[in-house]
């Protein structure tokens, strides 16, 4: 009986220990990124992921239309395809800053 407790006493601690270590940071990760790319509004200087960079004219609730090119050409984007962000006025914010931390 003494044996059980201890092995489950073991197996807790390094339960929480994983908690702690991985699970706990990884959620605080994705929530600064999905806080980060709704945070997005018109007139924001946008690159996604695939190098696109323009200024932002619409944003929908999963999608924004981003306006390129002299030629002022709209494309449609998913939100997760963003990359960095300009706010206007403020400093670049880099999404993979927040990934590798």
């Amino acid at each position: 009986m003494d044996s059980t407790l201890g092995l489950v006493l073991y197996m807790g601690f390094f339960f929480g220990l994983m908690y702690f270590l991985i699970i706990r940071p990884q959620k605080k990760k994705t929530k600064q990124l999905t806080d980060l790319r709704n945070s997005v509004r018109a007139g924001d200087n946008v690159v996604t992921i695939g190098g696109v960079v323009g200024k932002v004219v619409n944003v929908k609730e999963d999608e924004f239309v981003l306006e390129v090119g002299a030629a002022k050409t709209k494309l449609t984007f998913k939100k997760w395809a963003i990359s960095s962000i300009e706010k206007s006025g403020e400093a670049v914010v880099d999404v993979e800053e927040i990934e590798a931390e």
